[in-house]
């Protein structure tokens, strides 16, 4: 307590001694000049100053860029109504568990009855064009029919099978069961496992189909949430540092308090011709589901340090919007030890314990990193 005193009745002697400034010829040779602090070796103990010299440093081990949560989108479906006609059920609704294949709704079409009663109409067309041409091989090798005749029942069998295909693939693609019955009603299904994160089908919803080059609604998403995306603006400078499987912390502005790690899975080719930035694909595991597309947080991404010349961002105080550090410069005659206030400029956009030094100080000289605001009081 005594020594904790003495420090202090010191502190407001030198506080009281310097609110009066003095010329040079005014003050004594004892005195400290403005920007100096004078201290003695106990007093330096006893205060707890920290001192370390400057030199090269790691600096930069993070990479800071603005992000987006997307959808995985091997994890997310989007689905579309292949047929033109009216919603009219139903069958799933948002935040509801689908399994792949699932009915989402029944959409009445007249598109699925034409496409089965095509394939009806494709069925009769083969059978007959391949009764004809089996008849005119037979004629053919009795030598009673031309060969241009059996060459022509043989094309038009080849393009009636061709065409029988065609209305079948058709068919299938709409139809969810059997083939065997002309219906108006086309089920849609979901082509994946997963949650309904949106539903843009209402009953009495006019749609149109994928297939008729008309203007498609989504109708619903599927989708799973618990792993996505966040997508990064990286700057050009901090690309190259930027390699696949890095480790990623994220943090959004809907849960402040929550971090969520993940790792690099892509690096763009390509950079903005605007923005001259690149896009940096993360997965990120969301096991809650707090994380949701759409939204925007920073990403974190884990790079090499580079070595730099540094110092140690505690040693940096401000003076206003000046940053600056106290350099330790020597000693007086009496052996005080003598502290002198420096302005600085450091590349405060660097990450780490150490910052980057653009100007202020040279190499190897010794700094205060701890306890500098004590001496910033007594100027």
């Amino acid at each position: 307590m005594k020594t904790l005193s003495a420090l202090f009745t010191m502190l407001v002697a030198l506080c009281a001694s310097g609110c009066t400034p003095q010329s040079p010829a005014q003050r004594s040779p004892d005195e400290a000049p403005p920007g100096e602090v004078w201290l003695t070796p106990q007093q330096v103990k006893d205060a707890r100053l920290e001192i370390e010299p400057t030199g090269d440093r790691p600096v930069g081990g993070l990479v800071r860029a603005a992000g987006r949560v997307t959808f995985d989108d091997l994890r997310v479906g989007h689905v579309f109504s292949p047929v033109t006609g009216r919603i009219t059920k139903i069958l799933a609704q948002p935040g509801e568990r689908v399994k792949k294949g699932q009915p989402l709704c029944v959409i009445q079409s007249p598109d699925l009855g034409t496409a089965i009663s095509d394939m009806s109409k494709a069925q009769a067309s083969l059978f007959q064009a391949e009764q004809d041409w089996k008849r005119q091989k037979d004629l053919l090798e009795l030598h009673a029919a031309a060969e241009r005749d059996y060459e022509l029942a043989h094309s038009v069998y080849l393009n009636a099978r061709a065409e029988m295909e065609r209305a079948e693939r058709k068919a299938r693609l709409l139809r969810n069961a059997g083939l065997d019955a002309v219906t108006q009603e086309y089920v849609l299904p979901s082509p994946i496992e997963g949650e309904v994160i949106m539903r843009g089908a209402n009953p009495g919803l006019e749609v149109q189909g994928q297939y008729s080059g008309g203007a498609n609604v989504e109708l619903f998403t599927i989708g799973e949430l618990d792993r996505v995306w966040v997508v990064a603006d990286v700057y050009e400078m901090d690309l190259a540092r930027i390699k696949k499987g890095a480790e990623v912390t994220i943090n959004v502005l809907a849960a402040p308090n929550d971090t969520f790690t993940g790792s690099v899975e892509w690096v763009s080719g390509a950079l903005d011709p605007i923005t001259h930035t690149a896009k940096v694909r993360c997965s990120v595991a969301n096991p809650d589901g707090k994380l949701r597309p759409e939204m925007f947080g920073t990403a974190a991404i884990s790079v090499n340090p580079e070595t730099k010349f540094a110092i140690k961002r505690s040693a940096l105080l401000l003076l206003g919007e000046q940053p600056v550090v106290f350099a330790q410069i020597g000693t007086t005659p009496k052996g005080l030890l003598r502290f002198e206030r420096r302005p600085i400029a450091v590349d405060e956009m660097s990450d780490g314990a150490y910052v980057p030094v653009r100007n202020g100080v040279a190499r190897d000289e010794r700094l205060v990193v701890n306890g500098g605001v004590l001496l910033l009081g007594l100027l």
